[in-house]
């Protein structure tokens, strides 16, 4: 009974008045008045891991956009794969993966793949595609020495940076070759967009 009545003596000296400043206002923890300097606290982001895949997680940037890798091909470049079951093959890249590294190079990785018919009467099909391969697996290749070489980057006379052969010197961005690629380009997409339209 007495500590009943002590318990009870404790909570009306901690009685809060009715005044309605005191609602909505928020609580100051005694650790906080008594630390006279700011917390600086640790600078290290949360990686976020973007679901692309079921089966593949990918770290992201905080913003959650995923970290694209730099590679030392390009679209259009001609390429030898060094490593694998296509290992020695040479093509040329068509496509270019940044998130996980990967690349397409032209008949080179070819996959099977069985497609159902989407309308009555039309028969399906067994297609051959061209699967992503590592770019780690490729070297850049020189059809002029018939060779393979690793990449470096200078700086030309007329500020351009540029990307070469380390073994032969060759220049591979050159203004010549992407005005080449890029009438390519244009030349396949007017052929899609003819037999799309027919």
């Amino acid at each position: 009974m007495a500590s009943m009545t002590s318990l009870h003596s404790s909570f009306t000296s901690l009685s809060i008045s009715n005044d309605s400043s005191f609602l909505g206002q928020r609580l100051l923890s005694p650790i906080s008045l008594s630390l006279a300097s700011p917390v600086k606290l640790a600078q290290n982001p949360c990686l976020v891991f973007a679901k692309l895949k079921r089966w593949e997680r990918k770290k992201c940037k905080p913003n959650s956009l995923p970290i694209l890798h730099k590679m030392h091909v390009k679209f259009g470049d001609t390429v030898k794969v060094i490593s694998g079951r296509d290992k020695g093959k040479i093509g040329e890249v068509t496509k270019i993966f940044t998130h996980n590294s990967t690349i397409v190079i032209k008949d080179v990785n070819l996959k099977t793949k069985h497609m159902k018919s989407r309308e009555e009467g039309e028969p399906g099909q067994i297609l051959k595609i061209e699967a992503p391969i590592h770019s780690s697996n490729v070297m850049l290749y020189s059809k002029e020495k018939e060779v393979v070489s690793r990449v470096g980057h200078k700086v030309l006379e007329d500020g351009q940076k540029v990307r070469y052969l380390i073994k032969t010197g060759e220049l591979i961005d050159t203004i010549e070759k992407w005005k080449q690629l890029k009438e390519a380009k244009d030349k396949e997409t007017t052929q899609v967009a003819v037999s799309a339209a027919s």
